[in-house]
């Protein structure tokens, strides 16, 4: 099962560098969220997955009888989950703004502020 995972991740995240790399902003966005995606079961995976019971102490006990989960991990991954949601919402609202406002999906055609007749910048030094 670790190896199903372990490729699932590989593959979460090979995808979301490639629509990142893309130059359509809505690719970008969706790469992101599958690279998170990507890295969240990553965590997920190293917390190690087992099939012990609830960390919960009983009453009158210091300390758990049996082996229980590890609930960092899962902490973890609940708070990336959140944040990850917020910033993709944030980041899905600039990106529509932006297309309201300049008509273009595509990175090359948002280039407003650079000025049309100067030279290039050098692409390499």
């Amino acid at each position: 099962m670790d190896y199903v995972l372990a490729a699932l991740v590989g593959f979460f995240v090979a995808l979301g560098i490639y629509l990142l790399l893309s130059r359509s902003v809505i690719r970008m966005l969706l790469g992101l969220v599958v690279l998170g995606n990507g890295v969240n079961l990553l965590i997920f995976t190293a917390g190690r997955l087992t099939r012990a019971a609830a960390p919960i102490v009983p009453a009158g006990l210091d300390q758990p009888t049996g082996p229980i989960a590890n609930p960092l991990p899962q902490a973890l991954i609940l708070t990336a989950i959140v944040i990850g949601f917020a910033m993709f919402s944030f980041l899905l609202v600039l990106a529509f703004r932006a297309y309201q406002s300049l008509d273009a999906d595509n990175t090359d055609n948002m280039r407003v502020a650079e000025p049309v007749d100067e030279p290039h910048p050098p692409l390499s030094y």
